[in-house]
């Protein structure tokens, strides 16, 4: 199956200042700040939806391909990338900014100051589809998730346009874009992705009842967290799948990403809605138990049995045969 993964690609800055903000912070003089604050630790990690998508895709032996805009300094992310077996060749690549990122410094109080650079995203909205097609041979589905909002509204409307099943991911874009924008960012989706609480909150800035949302795309899944995931279209009974038990959990940035790219990759070997939606929990759960949304990685043996142990001999029995 061909799928392009839109998106967003970014790298996380994360450091850790050995302190209190707060003691920092002078009360009668917040209207002139200007602080400097010495960390002690940093940590880069790869990042942005449209990347993690990918990435774990590749570790489930399913190449896509990444459609995004980056800056100059995208080489060693790109080597990476496509050495974890990610097709970058429709990535464009911005002359004048950086790569987007986050940066997030964090005291011993777990407060944080952050800030994020959009940087390259916002040309994101240059990219056509088309060629990405034309290059590829086709077009099975195309992932239109969190990105610039011009670039997800235009690629959205080029999937109805030229006929391209589309998921639609908008997830923390809802909270920025006008419900008419998002009406059109749904409206047609075969799948439609939300967490429980951008769900209500797609309903509440559309203004459509559920029922509506239902009437306009194909299948919509919730993530719920620990509970997994509920899955639900206009004219089936509701699937719930329960995600398999954590050994341990670590950072949770990327998890719902890993879902996604377990559920395409049951999509392309065909494995059905629900079995696909039990490849994505498996593989979110996997993601969890590390810290950093691309340092996971998929070991054969220990993945089946833990689809085994999570749904049943059956299911790891299909399963097997398609990893790498």
């Amino acid at each position: 199956m061909r799928i392009a993964v839109t998106g967003s690609i970014a790298t996380d800055h994360l450091m850790s200042y050995p302190g209190r903000f707060t003691d920092q912070l002078v009360a009668d003089r917040l209207e002139q700040v200007s602080l400097s604050f010495l960390v002690d630790e940093l940590e880069v990690r790869r990042g942005g939806i449209a990347a993690n998508i990918t990435f774990g895709l590749g570790q489930l032996g399913v190449g896509s391909a990444l459609v995004g805009a980056v800056g100059r300094d995208f080489d060693e992310y790109r080597a990476w990338l496509e050495r974890h077996g990610v097709d970058t060749n429709s990535v464009h690549v911005s002359g004048t900014k950086h790569t987007a990122r986050f940066l997030c410094t964090t005291d011993t109080d777990h407060n944080q100051i952050a800030s994020f650079y959009a940087g390259a995203m916002s040309e994101a909205r240059e990219i056509e589809l088309k060629p990405v097609a034309d290059r590829l041979g086709g077009l099975d589905v195309v992932v239109i998730s969190a990105n610039d909002p011009d670039a997800m509204l235009r690629h959205t409307q080029e999937c109805r346009d030229r006929g391209y099943r589309f998921l639609a991911d908008p997830g923390q874009q809802l909270a920025r874009m006008e419900g008419d924008d998002i009406r059109k960012l749904v409206e047609g989706a075969e799948y439609l992705f939300t967490n429980e609480y951008e769900h209500g909150l797609l309903l509440q800035s559309t203004g459509w009842t559920h029922t509506e949302v239902l009437e306009r795309v194909g299948i919509w899944v919730t993530s719920l967290g620990p509970k997994g995931v509920q899955v639900e279209s206009k004219s089936d009974p509701t699937i719930e799948v329960v995600p398999p038990k954590e050994n341990q959990k670590g950072d949770p940035t990327g998890v719902g990403d890993a879902l996604r790219a377990g559920f395409l990759a049951g999509l392309t070997h065909d494995f059905g809605l629900e079995r696909s939606l039990q490849l994505g929990c498996t593989l979110a759960t996997v993601s969890l138990e590390t810290d950093g949304p691309q340092e996971y990685e998929v070991e054969r043996d220990s993945f089946v049995a833990r689809i085994a142990e999570a749904y049943g001999d059956a299911a790891a029995a299909e399963v097997q045969p398609k990893l790498r």
